[in-house]
């Protein structure tokens, strides 16, 4: 097999490309042969030293592929080799190759009408944005969702997601560009923050009441402009910081405000309960088949362009996801 290598914590382009042995599955296990892989922001972090997860050296980023299963270790049920299936990988890493190791339980069978490209670049984004939205942000019909860094992977999964539950989406990017592909995927309005006073037009769009749940996986100075702008008994869900500075919020905002400030991390929550993380997995494929999420795959690259990819999503030039390709189809 054909692997990605992070063998010393640093930038892309330390990242190596190596022939390993073929995977053999263990107990609970399946061995997937790889057609895509998802590229996301916590790939760049990990590499780096920087995320939540840290992985002994040698390993493979990736968190999210999607192929063919080559083989069941013992004691798996439900799943046979020849399956088309996405996964994401619980630990975070070792999909950026043509063969992936992981937990069955990860595991979801992909509709006949998904192709591999979309399905690696299906779940960690939606997953974490329905998470967010309906386990943590508790989203209703009617309600006035914000999405900051809203042509990203993340974000765009939360603006179609934000209309598919009945909400009202304003979308706020840093673009003219970006912000017409978030009406493209069903934002109701746009707010470019590098041109428009974000609390003023949150404000002004929501006839001063502000935005009920707010969705950021941003962070910096974006951050508090926004929870200035939230309604009463407003959610302001802290999903990431692809600004790359943590923001140091002042608590008396909450309280002036009567909301909630909620952590997300999607994938810690996963096997605190699986069943509920497989479920939800369901109810998202339903929407795609239903033709209510359309994932927006910008670019393909071959392993051997890994470092290109993620300087890239790095850069903040991506609107929705990059994909890894492995040359089986």
């Amino acid at each position: 097999m054909k692997a990605v290598l992070c063998k010393a914590l640093g930038m892309p382009e330390s990242l190596v490309i190596e022939e390993l042995p073929d995977l053999k599955p263990g107990p609970g296990q399946v061995v997937i042969d790889v057609h895509a892989c998802g590229v996301n922001f916590p790939d760049y972090l990990i590499i780096q030293g920087k995320y939540q997860n840290k992985p002994k050296l040698p390993f493979s980023p990736g968190g999210e592929v999607a192929g063919v299963i080559n083989s069941i270790g013992e004691g798996v049920k439900g799943l046979a080799a020849g399956d088309r299936v996405l996964c994401f990988i619980g630990t975070g890493w070792g999909g950026f190759a043509d063969q992936a190791l992981v937990r069955a339980e990860m595991v979801t069978k992909i509709p006949p009408q998904m192709d591999y490209v979309t399905a690696s670049a299906f779940l960690l984004t939606y997953g974490t944005s329905y998470y967010s939205l309906r386990d943590r942000g508790d989203l209703k019909p009617g309600e006035t969702l914000l999405v900051l860094g809203a042509a990203g992977g993340v974000g765009l999964a939360a603006v179609e997601l934000g209309k598919a539950m009945g909400a009202r989406v304003i979308a706020a990017a840093s673009t003219d560009d970006k912000l017409a592909v978030c009406k493209a995927h069903g934002a109701d309005e746009g707010i470019n923050y590098d041109k428009e006073d974000l609390k003023e037009r949150i404000k002004a769009l929501t006839g001063g009441k502000g935005a009920d749940v707010i969705y950021d996986p941003v962070g910096g100075d974006y951050s508090e402009a926004a929870l200035r702008a939230i309604n009463w008994n407003g959610r302001f869900l802290v999903v990431g910081f692809a600004n790359g500075e943590i923001p140091k919020i002042p608590l008396n905002l909450t309280l002036l405000k009567g909301c909630q400030i909620v952590g997300v991390f999607w994938g810690a929550s996963i096997d605190r309960d699986i069943g509920h993380f497989q479920k939800r997995n369901q109810e998202l494929l339903d929407y795609y088949v239903a033709g209510k999420l359309k994932p927006l795959v910008t670019g393909k690259y071959p392993l051997e362009e890994v470092a290109a990819a993620l300087n890239l999503l790095a850069a903040r030039k991506v609107m929705g996801k990059l994909v890894l390709t492995t040359g089986r189809s």
